[in-house]
């Protein structure tokens, strides 16, 4: 199931047609998110708020790194807590009720594929 799942994960996020002015319902976005084959976590909340953590360098959701969110179209920033706000922009290419694919903007050959964990 695991695999199926896995495939079409990948089919679905490949191709997307990238219209920079394309609006996404940003309420699909709330909730937590796992990166596809990892334990790597995202969870966003309504208030431009969210944090991040990754099971497999033994980090629970209790250690999760903090960062603020904004979804503007296609334009998603993450703007991550620590010794600085170091933000991190993204390209939005699908956004459903249980899938979340993106890209990095200024490396685009760095793709990731999200299903969702969690509602809010």
């Amino acid at each position: 199931m695991l695999i199926a799942t896995a495939v079409v994960l990948c089919w679905s996020c490949e191709g997307e047609d990238v219209v920079p002015d394309k609006e996404f319902d940003v309420t699909l976005l709330y909730g937590t998110w796992r990166l596809n084959d990892s334990q790597l976590y995202y969870k966003y909340f309504e208030d431009g708020t969210g944090y991040t953590w990754d099971e497999s360098d033994d980090v629970t959701e209790e250690e999760a790194q903090g960062f603020t969110w904004t979804l503007d179209k296609s334009e998603m920033i993450h703007m991550h807590v620590g010794m600085a706000l170091v933000p991190k922009y993204y390209i939005v290419t699908k956004l459903t009720d249980t899938q979340l694919c993106y890209y990095d903007a200024y490396v685009t050959s760095k793709t990731y594929q999200f299903i969702k964990a969690t509602q809010p």
